[in-house]
Parts: structure tokens; C-alpha cells; sequence
């Protein structure tokens, strides 16, 4: 299994060569040269698994065992999916009417990012200590990967993170999971501005190559194939557990699911697009907030950022740069990494792109799409716990607005992916009228002490951003090669 830019600059890279580095050289995005075609017989054989066990089979067609012998591997992933609240690690939520809540969240961090970070971050060390060498992480997040990158990686001799995250614009508790990780390989930084301000100088910092490779520099960000990679098993897994292929017969086709998705960067659309890829029928939607790109994307063909970020309930879909949708079009253009290229290098520097009418149908028939209001998100909360007492967070509620809003085809089975824990966002549920008692590790949060620099607005605040994080990245790498801890 070899790894390829999507925008063709870049070929015949391996797993380690792709889990260490972001974005690849040419600014696309790693992919593997060809995608492996699940039979049935093999799904058959993955339907009695357990989660993990399933995330070491998909993971194995991806890292050959010359990388990461299989023992190895399973050793990794047990351990970093050990550590999970509930020990089927996901779980999914049978409720009234047919709807099917996929609980991704049970994690450290109580978010879906935990599962793929987790693993991600157990690969990494594994190669640092074989290796005998030292990695930094730079990641900007939205709300929930910064956290996830921290508790995945604290402690961790080998790696150091640096976390950007947009000040004001999370909850208390997703800035608590950061904040509050006092262990020397961890630095926090609270940035004035949008999550999309956060990846412009990003974007600059990981274009230097001589920073890149004199510092180790990488990211943890849905960027990186890893996690896109063991993000596939969640979807195997709904298909399994929900499709109904069991009762199909031998000879007749398999039975679609449609997989509902609250989506901000697209991280979770390309991994059920590269899924669909791999022979599984199913039928995805992207359920948006406010921030709309993607749904006027697929609607419309108006590939274009909206001039401002509107902050919303459901925050870590804040988002007007889906990074993620290069691969979709990668794989739905079939491969043309000349035209990938020629479309992203213009969304760049003008921040739109109109999709051409044969573009926009191609996507049309592979990804259905959906915008939620706050009001929306509000009701739906509130009308899930009326029916079912059960508690949606406001993203989850974003795609559950689906069930409730559009009409279910006879016998197609449906299921919705629960991307966090309600406990993370209590404000919202509050709003929607409801009492919600947070688990008592998210209470402790508010006792704990913290440690964070300020990245302040400015005139020139993209390259201020650019230099102090520099500047960090510098100081920790010196002090890593000095042998002596950073914070006193």
C-alpha cells in the first residue's frame, strides 16, 4: 500500500512516511493509490467482531506488516482504545421511529476524535521510540481535536503538541480539556479569532520545509491520513450493525445504509465517501450548521467561503474551509490530480470556486446535504428527549433534525453519528430547556489549575501568529535537545 498527493506532486510514499507529515509537499492531500474493495465474505467475517478488533482488520489493509507487524498492531490499538468509558468502545443508541444514534464519544475528551487520535498518536510513538527520535505536533482546532491531540499525547517523552484554538468560540469544557494538561510536552495557545484564522499561518508554518524537517513538525488534524484512516471503521462498523445484510440474500445485493453526518471540515464525509469506495452501499448526508459551504456546494455548485465564521451551538462544525472535501473531489473526479490542483490552488488564493454543472451532479449523487438553524438544533434537542429522554448534543442534533425533518424511504435502514457527549456542551442543552448533570470528571475540570499564552488580534496578526508560534516550536525542540524541561 503506497501514498499519493492529490494533487500529483508527490508518489509512493508509506504509511510512516504519511503519518508524519500534514499536508504533502505540493499542498494536497495523502491518499492511498488505490482503495481495497471489501467482499462480501469479508464483511461477513467482520459482522461478529468487536470494535476494536475491527479497527485492526481495516487498519491492516492500509499499514503493511513490514511497517507494523500485526501483533504490534493489535497491541497498539487495544491499548488506545482501552481506555474508553464503555467496553464496546462505541455504542449505538436504538431509539423510538427507527432512529439510530451511533455514540462515537466516549472517549477522554468526550468527542468521536478520541477514537482516531488515540490510535494516531500510539503509531506515532511507536515509530519515535523505534526510531530513537523526537516529533512536534502543531494543530489548530475547531474545539474538539486540540483536546483530543492533548490527552491522546500527554506525557509522551518523544512528542511534543502545540494546540491553537479559537478563543470564545468553544465551550468551557472543551477549553478546560486543554487548558487544564499541565505535563511538559503540552503547549496551549489561545488565538482572537476563527478557526479558519487559525490555519492561515498553519498553512505558512508547514510550508517551511527547513521547519518541517529540522523540527519534526507535523499534524494531528483530520489532515492526516491516519485518522481519515480509522475514522473507515466506524462507518464498516454501522453498516455492520445496521444495514440489515444479514437477512439479504446470498445472491441479491447489498442492502443500503444512509449515514447521516453533522459536518464542519469533512473529515467524517471522506472517510464514508472512501467507504462507499470500497464497496459498501451507502448513502451519505452532510448535515451543516450556518456555516453552509458544503451544503451549497452540492446544492448549488458555489464552492465558495462565506466572508465571516458564524459562531453557532454547534461550534466545532464552525467551519468555512472543508479541508477534507480535496480528497471527495480526488476520488470522485477519478483521480485527476491536475484538475484537484488546478480547483483548491484557486480556493485558496480567491476563497471560491464555482463547481462546474458535471462537477456538481457527480457530487450530487454520492452526497446528499442538509442546513440547521440554532432554532432547529433547539427543537430537536427538545423533541428527542420528549420522545426517547434521551439528550442529543447540538451537533449530533444537526444530523438528527434529518430524521425528523425528511421523509424515511420504506426499508432503508438509517443511522446517525453522534460526534460528542451532550456533558460538553451544557449551555445548549439548557437552552433547549432541559437539566443535564455532566459526569463528575467534567465537574472536576473547573477545579484544576491551568496554563495558555494569548495570540492577540492585531494589524499584522497572521504573521505575529506565524512568529510566536515559531518562536514555541524553536524553544521546545532546543530544550528537548538539551535534555531539560521546558516549563519550570
Amino acid at each position: 500500500m503506497q501514498y499519493c498527493s492529490t494533487r500529483g506532486g508527490v508518489r509512493g510514499w508509506d504509511f510512516r512516511d504519511v503519518l508524519f507529515s500534514g499536508f504533502a509537499p505540493d499542498g494536497g492531500m495523502f491518499m492511498p493509490e488505490s482503495v481495497p474493495v471489501l467482499s462480501r465474505d469479508t464483511l461477513r467475517s467482520w459482522r461478529g467482531l468487536s470494535y476494536t478488533k475491527l479497527v485492526v482488520e481495516v487498519a491492516s489493509l492500509f499499514i503493511p506488516s513490514q511497517l507494523i507487524p500485526r501483533e504490534d498492531l493489535e497491541a497498539l490499538v487495544g491499548a488506545a482504545l482501552s481506555g474508553f468509558s464503555v467496553p464496546e468502545v462505541v455504542r449505538v443508541a436504538q431509539l423510538k421511529d427507527g432512529l439510530s444514534v451511533l455514540e462515537l464519544f466516549h472517549g477522554d475528551t468526550l468527542a468521536f476524535k478520541d477514537l482516531a487520535m488515540s490510535c494516531t498518536v500510539r503509531f506515532l510513538d511507536y515509530f519515535l521510540q523505534k526510531e530513537k527520535r523526537i516529533a512536534t505536533v502543531l494543530v489548530g482546532t475547531s474545539g474538539d481535536t486540540g483536546g483530543s491531540a492533548i490527552q491522546s499525547a500527554k506525557g509522551l517523552s518523544g512528542l511534543d503538541v502545540v494546540v491553537v484554538y479559537p478563543r470564545g468560540r468553544i465551550t468551557p469544557v472543551q477549553e478546560k480539556h486543554m487548558v487544564t494538561c499541565l505535563e511538559d510536552n503540552i503547549h496551549v495557545f489561545a488565538a482572537d479569532g476563527c478557526s479558519d484564522d487559525i490555519e492561515k499561518p498553519l498553512r505558512r508554518l508547514f510550508a517551511d520545509q527547513e521547519l518541517v524537517k529540522s523540527h519534526g513538525l507535523m499534524s494531528l488534524n483530520s489532515v492526516n491520513w491516519s485518522r481519515i484512516m480509522i475514522q473507515l471503521a466506524h462507518f464498516i462498523h454501522a453498516y455492520l450493525q445496521l444495514s440489515g445484510m444479514e437477512q439479504a440474500e446470498a445472491d441479491a445485493a447489498l442492502p443500503e445504509l444512509e449515514v447521516v453526518v453533522p459536518t464542519g471540515g469533512a473529515g467524517n464525509i471522506a472517510a464514508g465517501y472512501i467507504v462507499k469506495q470500497m464497496g459498501l452501499p451507502l448513502k451519505l448526508v452532510a448535515m451543516v450548521n450556518a456555516n453552509d459551504i458544503v451544503h451549497r456546494t452540492v446544492t448549488a455548485g458555489d464552492f465558495s467561503m462565506a466572508a465571516n465564521v458564524t459562531q453557532t451551538l454547534a461550534p466545532a462544525i464552525d467551519i468555512q474551509d472543508p479541508y477534507n472535501m480535496e480528497r471527495v473531489f480526488w476520488l470522485l473526479l477519478g483521480k485527476d490530480s491536475a484538475s484537484v490542483k488546478n480547483m483548491m490552488e484557486e480556493f485558496q488564493n480567491s476563497h471560491r470556486h464555482p463547481l462546474p454543472e458535471y462537477h456538481r451532479k457527480l457530487l450530487s449523487h454520492v452526497l446528499s446535504t442538509g442546513t440547521v438553524t440554532d432554532e432547529q438544533i433547539l427543537d430537536t434537542i427538545r423533541r428527542c428527549w420528549e420522545e426517547n429522554q434521551y439528550v442529543l448534543c447540538p451537533h449530533t442534533a444537526v444530523a438528527v433534525w434529518h430524521h425528523y425533518n425528511c421523509p424515511h424511504s420504506p426499508g432503508l435502514n438509517r443511522c446517525y453519528i453522534a460526534t460528542a457527549s451532550p456533558a460538553k456542551f451544557e449551555a445548549a442543552v439548557q437552552r433547549a430547556g432541559l437539566t443535564y448533570e455532566p459526569p463528575e470528571a467534567v465537574q472536576r475540570l473547573d477545579k484544576l489549575a491551568e496554563r495558555y499564552q494569548n495570540l492577540e488580534r492585531s494589524l499584522n496578526w497572521c504573521k505575529e501568529w506565524e512568529d510566536k508560534l515559531r518562536e514555541k516550536i524553536q524553544s521546545v525542540r532546543s530544550a528537548r535537545r538539551n535534555g531539560v524541561t521546558y516549563y519550570s
